[in-house]
């Protein structure tokens, strides 16, 4: 007898691996999209906010989408233009949104959904924290009503916006501290495995014969992300990050996971944004967070490639 789908919430800044991962998330009849909730960072909100609407159009699917914040909590936005683009999705033959964005705030939407399901709800976050947080300190009970929140951020050792820091954990440390230190239940998907998940070249054909727009969307995307990664790290391919914590919450046995402490840098300097993990229990403070720490990456990717044949 088949379990349920999880209800889950989407909540991030698409951008193109971004758009990847809510494609698996369409595609994978083991979660249940109640909503799709924007934020600033790659791009700005309300080019996020369309792109959420390309993207449901893309993989068919009728989820209802939301804005949200348009700013971090304290400091100024910053975006990831340059890698993903002036409007975030640089691919040619997108389709037009299906419907315009929903009535009501993205943060209204996470609290109403948790309260009405109280435990069943999992927020998948792909982008700066920012709504989260504000749905915490807007409703003090949520981070206890929640399933959990999976967010791919940060990283048990270097950044990529800057030495130090992760770019989502960089655009807004004030909430991913913020949601660190709610009691929430969290699992953090970081740098450490996904620069592990390389679209290399071969990858990316293979998407191109699934023969799909989806499939050629994706390729498309994921050729443009590979000239910048090429450029700055040397790969062959770009990493592909949100996709991997979507597959963290459909396939948690691809990924090993570890209980650590996790403390976010928000003083400004050369750390801010860092996201300090307690590999070896030094500091013997309890952990607040699981953490990737490995992935087997060739299943990973057989697992999406066989859901992404799935849509249109």
């Amino acid at each position: 007898m088949p379990f349920p789908a999880l209800p889950v919430i989407l909540d991030g800044d698409p951008g193109l691996d971004d758009a990847v991962a809510w494609l698996l998330a369409a595609a994978s009849p083991e979660l249940d999209i109640l909503a799709v909730t924007t934020v600033h960072g790659n791009v700005p909100l309300d080019l996020t906010t369309r792109n959420a609407g390309v993207t449901l159009a893309l993989a068919g699917s009728a989820a209802p989408y939301f804005a949200g914040a348009d700013r971090p909590v304290v400091r100024p936005a910053v975006t990831a233009a340059a890698v993903h683009g002036a409007t975030g999705l640089p691919a040619q033959n997108l389709p037009e949104p299906a419907r315009p964005p929903a009535e009501g705030h993205a943060v209204h939407t996470l609290i109403r959904h948790a309260r009405q399901r109280p435990g069943e709800v999992t927020v998948i976050a792909t982008g700066p924290l920012t709504n989260v947080a504000l749905a915490f300190r807007m409703a003090p009970d949520l981070p206890g009503l929640l399933r959990e929140v999976v967010w791919m951020g940060g990283s048990t050792a270097q950044g990529n916006r800057t030495p130090a820091a992760e770019f989502n954990a960089l655009a807004d440390p004030h909430a991913a501290h913020m949601v660190f230190g709610s009691g929430a239940a969290l699992r953090m998907v970081g740098l450490n495995v996904t620069m592990q998940c390389i679209a290399t070249p071969d990858r990316v054909q293979a998407l191109r014969d699934l023969g799909t727009r989806a499939g050629a969307v994706s390729a498309e995307l994921l050729t443009f992300y590979a000239g910048v990664y090429r450029d700055r790290y040397g790969l062959d391919g770009g990493a592909l990050h949100d996709p991997l914590a979507v597959a963290g919450v459909i396939w948690p046995d691809l990924l090993e996971w570890a209980p650590m402490d996790v403390q976010i840098e928000v003083q400004d300097g050369a750390n801010v944004g860092r996201t300090t993990c307690d590999l070896y229990g030094v500091t013997r403070r309890p952990a607040n967070a699981r953490v990737a720490v490995g992935v087997d990456d060739a299943a990973f990717f057989a697992r999406l490639l066989e859901r992404l044949a799935t849509l249109p």
